[in-house]
């Protein structure tokens, strides 16, 4: 059995609000409603090779 995959956290493009969503979820803003959301940055250390 595959682990669930753990909600993701989004900020709304038109009022800020934070929304969290699972897989499945409408990618719409729960307060206003607008549909372009961003992905919020990860607090993980994110570090690439460049050559």
């Amino acid at each position: 059995m595959d682990p669930q995959p753990e909600p993701v956290t989004y900020i709304c493009g038109d009022c800020g609000q934070e929304n969290t969503l699972k897989h499945g979820d409408v990618i719409q803003c729960r307060e206003c409603g607008y549909r372009i959301l961003y992905n919020k940055r990860t607090r993980r250390i994110v570090q690439y090779e460049a050559r």
